[in-house]
């Protein structure tokens, strides 16, 4: 009978020594720490597996902006794509200036935009959750 059945039995626990209590807790917390480890490889494992195959499928859509060896039909589409983004940034532009203007409480004539850079957030969930929170709780 190995050190962890006597563990498991009450009455057996009773006649164990303090060594053996102690070397049978050793060996139940290195085998507890051991199948955690393990499980937790096997789900990162499966997370990057899952990851490549998402990004294997995303890969093999079309996006539509590629133009190479095509008719003349698809680079007139092409373009029209990218008249449709340059009509988006104008409207974005118009959007951030007067969300601008009424924050300074002036007219939009009084702004000049003269260059827009979009800034990557590097805000963790937790931390972008806790700005909603805080705002929702002033809100209500």
């Amino acid at each position: 009978m190995t050190l962890l059945d006597k563990l498991a039995d009450p009455n057996l626990l009773e006649q164990m020594t303090t060594s053996e209590k102690l070397s049978a807790s050793f060996q139940a917390t290195v085998l507890g720490m051991g199948i955690t480890f393990a499980a937790l490889i096997i789900i990162w494992g499966l997370t990057v597996l899952l990851k490549n195959v998402v990004l294997s499928i995303e890969g093999k859509k079309d996006s539509g902006v590629k133009v190479v060896n095509t008719p003349q039909k698809k680079t007139e589409k092409v373009s029209e794509v990218v008249e449709e983004e340059v009509t988006d940034d104008e409207e974005l532009i118009a959007v951030i200036s007067a969300a601008i203007a009424s924050s300074m409480e002036t007219s939009v004539r009084n702004i000049v935009v003269k260059n827009i850079v979009r800034v990557n957030d590097d805000t963790p969930t937790w931390g972008k959750v806790a700005r909603i929170d805080q705002v929702n709780s002033r809100l209500y």
